[in-house]
């Protein structure tokens, strides 16, 4: 996991975090952490999906996808993928 930056340890609710794929459609968070390996690191840095990132989730259906809002544009991610983005 990515260590917290100084920026990121001032984010509000640190001590709660979870996988954004735990997160209910029209709540924001702060992206803290991507559990995974580089490359799936990489594919989210290009999409904007970095720590310190606000997110807002604009669907989370149990089925179906899972669209998130991010630096002004809508990014659908696999639940796989979300699950391994930890936010507070």
């Amino acid at each position: 996991m990515l260590s917290l930056s100084d920026r990121e340890k001032r984010i509000p609710g640190e001590g709660r975090s979870k996988p954004l794929s735990a997160v209910e459609a029209g709540k924001k968070v702060y992206i803290v952490a991507v559990d995974s390996g580089q490359g799936l690191k990489g594919r989210l840095a290009a999409m904007g999906l970095v720590p310190g990132v606000p997110v807002d989730v604009i669907l989370n259906a149990p089925r179906g996808p899972f669209i998130v809002a991010v630096k002004g544009s809508r990014v659908m991610l696999g639940r796989g993928m979300a699950g391994k983005i930890i936010v507070v």
